[in-house]
């Protein structure tokens, strides 16, 4: 039977290792080990089977360990996933930062935008995991809430890359806020992800999400 995430309560709060005064647990290599391998392996699970039919045993078993491992670390499969979330969002936010570093200062604004599409690696079993993810957010409102907190949180780390990339002031009035700007960019990025599900070529989609983000951030006129 396939365990409903965040349902049950956590012995993480409970266990040996804590700090005096419940300031959380020394994080050790081993320990930062450990979080890395639930990590992997869930992340594989829920490739394989989808989020929704994956319990924590399942994750516990891919990974080589017990859930008393699985419970040191996380509370609930969301908060796994919203682990595995922030992951991917560095790693996405790494690609853009690694492509920008190498531009000159007199690049224009299309350069720029090829550098980043060309860096970009969109993972499509990502895609797949953060979709099924989506579903079991849209039907839990409290999920639904964090999830949204999150993508809250990636677009304020985004936020400042667009700025020094795009003056703001050159922008159509409805995206001239830095806030609004970054929501439109993420949304286009989702887009393009959500295209590689039915249509798996990443070389393909890149001139796609090139026009896209052309015709987004041209100064308007």
């Amino acid at each position: 039977m396939v365990e409903v995430s965040g349902s049950a309560p956590s012995p993480r709060t409970q266990r040996a290792g804590q700090r005096p005064g419940g300031t959380g647990p020394r994080v050790t290599k081993r320990r930062a080990e450990t979080r890395e391998r639930l990590l992997a392996a869930a992340f594989g699970v829920f490739a394989e089977r989808g989020f929704g039919r994956v319990g924590i045993e399942e994750v516990c078993e891919a990974a080589g360990y017990t859930r008393g491992a699985f419970y040191s670390n996380f509370d609930s499969l969301d908060e796994l996933f919203f682990a595995l979330y922030e992951q991917q969002a560095g790693h996405t936010l790494a690609q853009v930062n690694e492509a920008l570093a190498g531009a000159s200062a007199d690049e224009g604004l299309p350069a720029l935008i090829d550098r980043v599409v060309n860096a970009l690696r969109i993972d499509r079993t990502w895609v797949l995991v953060r979709t099924d993810f989506l579903l079991h957010a849209a039907r839990n409102p409290e999920v639904a809430a964090a999830l949204i907190r999150h993508r809250e949180a990636m677009r304020e780390t985004v936020q400042p890359v667009v700025r020094d990339m795009i003056d703001p002031a050159a922008m159509p009035p409805g995206l001239r806020e830095p806030q609004a700007l970054t929501a439109a960019i993420i949304d286009i990025h989702d887009a393009a992800a959500a295209k590689l599900l039915l249509e798996p070529d990443l070389t393909a989609l890149r001139p796609w999400l090139r026009d896209l983000l052309t015709a987004l951030l041209s100064p308007s006129r």
